[in-house]
């Protein structure tokens, strides 16, 4: 099914440069005010083949001043490519938020590009259009794959992590911790037998996009535009026919899913026995909240307990936190929550929700001050979606609603790019 090829990746060289300097959050999570700081860190960090300095100029720019400096980078053998296909490994160690220690393993091939409707590659939301064109003039100017989709696949055995973990202990592994205290582990996958393994292993996956929707599917736009400008031999594949792609194992213990919370502004939030007309098929519990500091911990109590259905606690600032569940349902919770509560009770349309009336906050704590401070007028929070939750939604064909999950780690550019060469 899913089909992976190693590949001639380009890579820098890190006796002439510093892969802490180059490493680079993906595109779309660098804010505006972000990129002159990576611009500054290092004159070859990899935001210089992302993303311009000003964002003002992402509009009218063709994007050729990154095709020149790809150009002069491998000119100057600052990036080499490897002289035979490869798979490469990555090790990602980190904390979570309460301090637990935890890795995450994963691998860098080319993956073969599939229409969603052929169910190999499976998407778990919707595209904008806006950050598909930019990327579609990245692509069409360096004639590369810049940054990586990251993809993951099941495997309940862990099937895949004793290749990984003894590639990353070879002589080529180098390391790099991030801004975030992320400590990065990356190296050539070189023995046959681990890439015939990786390859075979895969074939009979199905792989969900976790991140890179948009990139994906600017592959795709690029695929066909190259096809349709003709080949004499429309059987044989070409460069352009894969993209760069990360895999990682959803359900091995690194592989961090963490909830989106909903802000909704401009809407009035219902008294107490409101609430109970409002949703008469859910359970309600009133718990006191002195301050945004006691979030986690009551979250923890009362809302953790309650991942087995749709649970959601609701937050207006006055001090009290409203705890809700309803018996367990055939949709995902992320669903149940947006169609009974936030779109049928609280009356959220689907164009209030375009317009901005609905934010969204990874930190609770940032969201219960934004509630506290006037710019929402209630908070709702989440558990976190599980890897069987995104498996079983996109599997029926379905996507989640937006912003349902968030994939933790991200993946940072700047470890391997994929020119569309031979």
């Amino acid at each position: 099914m899913t089909n992976i090829l190693p590949f001639k990746g380009l890579r820098f060289d890190v006796s002439k440069t510093d892969l802490k300097d180059i490493l680079v959050p993906p595109y779309d999570v660098v804010q505006p005010e972000e990129r002159s700081l990576y611009y500054e860190r290092s004159p070859y960090n990899a935001i210089r083949l992302e993303l311009t300095r000003d964002k003002s100029d992402e509009d009218l720019t063709d994007y050729s001043e990154v095709r020149q400096t790809l150009d002069n980078w491998r000119n100057e053998a600052v990036l080499l490519r490897d002289e035979t296909p490869l798979y490469y490994a990555l090790r990602q160690r980190f904390q979570s938020s309460e301090g637990e220690s935890y890795q995450r393993l994963g691998f860098f091939g080319a993956l073969r590009l599939e229409p969603y409707a052929n169910s190999i590659v499976l998407p778990h939301e919707r595209t904008l259009a806006g950050p598909k064109r930019d990327r579609l003039k990245i692509l069409r100017a360096t004639q590369a794959n810049m940054s990586s989709v990251m993809m993951l696949y099941e495997d309940r055995e862990d099937t895949l992590s004793s290749v990984l973990e003894q590639a990353l202990c070879g002589a080529e592994a180098v390391r790099a911790i991030d801004d975030s205290g992320i400590n990065h582990t990356f190296c050539p996958l070189r023995d046959p037998e681990m890439i015939s393994e990786v390859t075979s292993f895969m074939v009979n996956r199905q792989v969900v996009i976790a991140d890179g929707h948009h990139r994906y599917e600017t592959a795709l736009t690029y695929r066909d535009e190259k096809r349709i400008k003709g080949s004499k031999e429309p059987d044989l594949e070409r460069p352009w026919d894969r993209t760069l792609a990360y895999f990682t194992n959803a359900f091995s213990k690194g592989s961090l899913l963490l909830p989106i919370h909903r802000l909704l502004k401009g809407v009035r939030v219902p008294h107490l026995n409101e609430w109970k007309s409002l949703l008469p098929n859910w359970s309600m519990l009133e718990v006191r909240l002195s301050s945004p500091d006691n979030l986690d911990s009551i979250l923890n109590e009362y809302l953790s307990p309650l991942k087995d259905r749709p649970a959601f606690a609701a937050d207006d600032g006055t001090g009290s936190l409203l705890i809700f569940h309803r018996n367990s349902s055939a949709n995902v919770s992320i669903r149940v929550i947006h169609e009974e509560v936030i779109e049928g009770a609280l009356g959220l349309s689907e164009s209030a929700v375009r317009d901005g009336a609905l934010g969204f906050k990874k930190s609770v704590k940032i969201a219960a001050r934004e509630v506290r401070g006037g710019s929402a007028a209630l908070g709702i929070y989440l558990n976190a979606l599980t890897p069987d939750d995104v498996f079983r939604v996109t599997r029926s064909g379905d996507v989640l609603p937006q912003k349902s999950t968030f994939f933790y780690p991200k993946l940072p550019s700047g470890l391997v790019f994929r020119p569309h060469e031979a």
